[in-house]
């Protein structure tokens, strides 16, 4: 717990017209596991990814200017990388997996591939001015 306060107090947010503690970044906390068999000589080792990304943002919706800007377009092309990777992954034709497009999917590679177990939680807005971030992010 205390590496992720430690993450967390250095993540930016920033205000703006959707949001006043908007994320400017997504935070990744990589957890290695080792278990060692006492009976026998062998380890086992796993890998746990708790990620929490950055919301996809309507540039116009929101305001950003400037610094914000920058980062709304970093954020949302990492976001429609991972978006395309996944397609890649579940889509019937299979083929290069674009891992390298961004740094989001190159660290998350184990986590998406392989046989790895991913499950994601999404926040979704009732409000009807949310309609289109929501399907967005479903």
């Amino acid at each position: 717990m205390k590496w992720i306060k430690k993450g967390n107090s250095n993540r930016i947010v920033a205000s703006h017209n959707m949001n006043r503690v908007s994320s400017r970044s997504h935070c990744i906390i990589q957890i290695n596991i080792e278990q060692t068999s006492r009976i026998e000589s062998n380890s086992l080792y796993g890998k746990l990814f708790l990620v929490d990304l950055a919301g996809s943002e309507r540039i116009g919706k929101t305001g950003a200017e400037g610094t914000r800007l920058e980062e709304a377009k970093h954020i949302n092309k990492s976001l429609t990388t991972l978006g395309i990777v996944i397609n890649s992954l579940t889509g019937e034709k299979k083929g290069h997996i674009p891992y390298r497009s961004s740094v989001l999917t190159f660290i998350l590679q184990d986590s998406l591939g392989g046989n790895a177990k991913t499950t994601l939680v999404i926040a979704c807005s009732p409000s009807n001015d949310n309609v289109d971030e929501t399907l967005s992010s479903l």
